[in-house]
């Protein structure tokens, strides 16, 4: 029932005839950069797999990180080692030995001097070591990659993920980014659990999230156009995850504006097998009610069961799905729908789950009807957009019109959003898709150099489209 429904949603708003003459014959003749702009002016549905604390490129959270003083807030970071403890400490094996972790006063307060003398104010980073800093936050190296993402960047940023306030801000920092690159809805997940004041007094999970309603309510949120809803997530290998998921599912099931549970973490630790959490959401399904389920799945390098037992866990949406190719009957049970794939082009080249785009699973996905919409992940930690990744799906898979506007439409028709707004959004996207496609006929050197992409490090290293205040290309 639900994929006729999206389908007749489709045919209603009457999609783009398949292989639009001027799309082709733009792609025939576009530079990189003219085929960027165009990607940055499209028209996009939904960002569907998005961890909003990975989206924040690094001089967002330098400016917020300052900003969080007039509450009260302020941070030290690790600028050198002096050999002050040695091995596994309460933050994991040699997590001691991690440079540029940021951490809040009081956490620095509670340190021994010989620590201490390691940290310095962050507001007192200039220069060279302010870049480093800044670089810390992001894989900009072609030696990072999967370790570095998951043993070293969240350990950086974690100690200013506690103030709530900050995470609001960073919320609203997506939002005017994807608002100027012609987003409609935002689908983000977030947590409200261990949030505490400068204090370090907590603030309970309601009114975390009030102050995020509250934030999402000021003038400059409401000008970006994006609609957001949030997903809650449970980190799957984690000690008493079942506990957890008992809690945020009751919560979610309580509010309008969280819309999902995401189950996440890395797949290659096997204590977060899907099928730990059988029972468990068995057990909601039956006391508590239905919430909507959007899991990580297939972020693997080995062929195993991991979505078809997703999908048993009741899931509707499975992040990534890199290596449900491995599996055909869930790749033939998934054609047509009514699960959707959300497809993260750039996180799975970086996080070596692919080693090229040949590699890619997503062209047989899209090509033989398994529901799919391109999606940014940790956006800020690849140093990239939503632009981007739609930039490398028509340039790495010769994406045509029909294919590119069907991505755009998947990211709204199977977002968790309210039946009403999802309708009105669907028909706003229509409008703009039909109003951009007039233009790109009429003048499409016209509508090129009116988009300013915001260009940014990973399309600069990896296909040298760079904007003129990036240095990344290496």
């Amino acid at each position: 029932m639900l994929r006729k429904a999206v389908l007749l949603c489709t045919l209603a708003l009457g999609a783009p005839a398949h292989g639009a003459d001027w799309f082709e014959q733009f792609k025939d003749t576009a530079t990189d950069d003219q085929l960027l702009r165009l990607m940055t002016a499209l028209p996009k549905g939904g960002d569907l797999h998005n961890h909003i604390t990975g989206a924040v490129h690094s001089e967002w959270f330098w400016d917020l990180a300052l900003a969080a003083r007039e509450r009260g807030y302020r941070y030290y970071t690790k600028i050198k080692i002096n050999n002050c403890r040695y091995g596994t400490n309460e933050y994991g094996p040699n997590r001691y030995l991690l440079l540029f972790r940021t951490i809040p006063a009081l956490d620095y307060q509670a340190l021994n001097d010989c620590e201490k003398s390691e940290y310095v104010p962050l507001d007192q980073l200039t220069g060279a070591v302010r870049q480093e800093w800044l670089d810390a936050l992001r894989l900009n190296e072609p030696y990072e990659g999967r370790s570095e993402f998951f043993e070293a960047l969240w350990p950086r940023i974690s100690g200013m993920l506690s103030n709530p306030w900050l995470v609001a801000d960073l919320v609203v920092e997506n939002m005017k980014a994807f608002g100027a690159e012609g987003l409609l809805y935002l689908e983000a997940q977030i947590t409200v659990h261990g949030m505490k004041t400068a204090a370090g007094e907590p603030v309970s999970e309601e009114a975390v999230a009030q102050i995020l309603r509250e934030r999402l309510q000021q003038d400059d949120a409401l000008a970006t156009g994006v609609t957001v809803r949030f997903q809650l997530a449970v980190l799957r290998f984690a000690p008493g995850a079942e506990a957890f998921m008992e809690e945020i599912y009751a919560f979610v099931h309580a509010q309008d504006d969280f819309v999902g549970v995401n189950l996440v973490g890395r797949e290659d630790n096997d204590k977060g097998y899907p099928l730990r959490f059988l029972e468990t959401l068995r057990k909601l399904r039956r006391t508590v009610g239905d919430v909507p389920l959007a899991f990580h799945a297939g972020e693997v390098d080995e062929p195993n069961a991991h979505i078809r037992d997703t999908l048993l866990l009741g899931a509707d949406r499975i992040g990534h799905g890199v290596n449900l190719i491995t599996d055909p009957d869930t790749l033939r049970q998934m054609r047509h729908g009514p699960y959707l794939v959300e497809i993260n082009l750039i996180s799975n080249l970086l996080l070596e789950y692919i080693e090229d785009y040949s590699q890619h699973p997503f062209p047989e996905y899209l090509r033989i009807d398994v529901p799919v919409a391109l999606s940014t992940d940790d956006r800020g930690m690849w140093n990239s957009t939503l632009s981007d990744e739609y930039f490398v799906a028509v340039k790495e898979f010769d994406l045509t019109w029909a294919e590119l506007t069907k991505l755009s439409r998947n990211g709204l028709a199977y977002a968790f959003v309210e039946d009403n707004v999802k309708e009105q959004l669907l028909e706003t996207l229509a409008q703009r898709l039909a109003a951009f496609e007039r233009k790109a006929k009429g003048d499409l050197t016209r509508l090129l150099d009116g988009v300013t992409p915001q260009y940014r490090g990973f399309l600069c290293r990896q296909y040298s489209v760079c904007g003129p205040n990036n240095k990344e290309a290496n």
